[in-house]
């Protein structure tokens, strides 16, 4: 788990455990906000840990929700420690959307990944080159530091795949995304270059969704998948948007992704024909 990244997963684990302690006392979102002199919005953005926690408050919600017993109430308490630190990523916030830190802490803690990219190779396997592309033409206005920090962050990111405790990836790239240029012809070969070499990682499982076969499964978008090595914690689907990013963890969507994916897995040649295809593109280029 990357430091900083177990925080963010504290913080999902003991909001779903005070949800849990909430709900089954019968006691409103809105009571547990004017407990802790706080609103029900600030009750509902806890429970998703998506928000820091005082002790104090906890220590409240706790007492409302009938726990006494001080071994109980001790291990939720340590969990608020664990769940405010800050992750590695906190120093680049000035630099990204306020919705994606979450996202960078919940991969840094996933044991197995799973995502289905159209428009860009997946952010872990970008090339310097090819992030730098990508990250000029979204951010249009910025200043020529903040785009450098936010490819540095892309970088570091990176350091996953190869960490000692790195997660099992597996990832299916639509041809568009490797068809489709960013950075100039150089950038590109280095980029097809760089899959074929990643894709030799025994944690990494790459395919590729030609453009031959048509509709498919991922017909709705790309997306990502997160699985987390504690049993207690929900696998969660993360989608990116313009403005925003969706989180889904309940069990029927989830398991609808789950089968997209595995549908798209079974669709798209097998690993080492799409390294072939990876090779014949670069072959063009020639």
């Amino acid at each position: 788990m990357s430091p900083g990244g177990g925080s963010v997963v504290r913080r999902i684990l003991l909001g779903s455990q005070l949800r849990r302690l909430r709900e089954s006392h019968g006691i409103t979102r809105e009571a547990a906000g004017y407990s802790i002199r706080a609103s029900e919005s600030k009750i509902s953005r806890m429970e998703l840990g998506r928000v820091s926690f005082k002790s104090r408050d906890v220590e409240d919600l706790l007492t409302l929700y009938g726990v006494a017993d001080e071994a109980e109430r001790g291990a939720l308490l340590s969990l608020v420690k664990e769940a405010n630190v800050a992750g590695w990523w906190h120093t680049y916030s000035d630099v990204l959307p306020g919705w994606f830190p979450t996202y960078v802490g919940l991969e840094g803690a996933a044991s197995f990944i799973r995502a289905y990219e159209v428009q860009f190779v997946h952010g872990l396997l970008q090339t310097e080159g090819y992030a730098h592309a990508v990250v000029a033409r979204g951010m249009k206005d910025a200043a020529q530091a903040d785009i450098d920090r936010r490819v540095a962050l892309r970088l570091e990111r990176q350091k996953l795949l190869v960490s000692e405790h790195a997660p099992d990836f597996h990832v299916v790239l639509d041809e568009a995304a490797l068809q489709r240029p960013y950075g100039g012809r150089k950038v590109m070969r280095g980029q097809l270059q760089h899959l074929i070499d990643i894709a030799e990682r025994p944690n990494v499982t790459l395919q590729v969704m030609p453009f031959g076969f048509g509709g498919h499964s991922g017909e709705t978008g790309a997306f990502a998948m997160l699985t987390f090595p504690e049993s207690d914690l929900s696998d969660i689907v993360y989608m990116e948007q313009l403005t925003s990013a969706l989180y889904l963890d309940k069990r029927e969507d989830v398991t609808q992704y789950a089968r997209a994916m595995e549908q798209l897995q079974a669709e798209c040649p097998t690993p080492a024909k799409s390294v072939d295809l990876i090779r014949g593109l670069l072959s063009e280029m020639d």
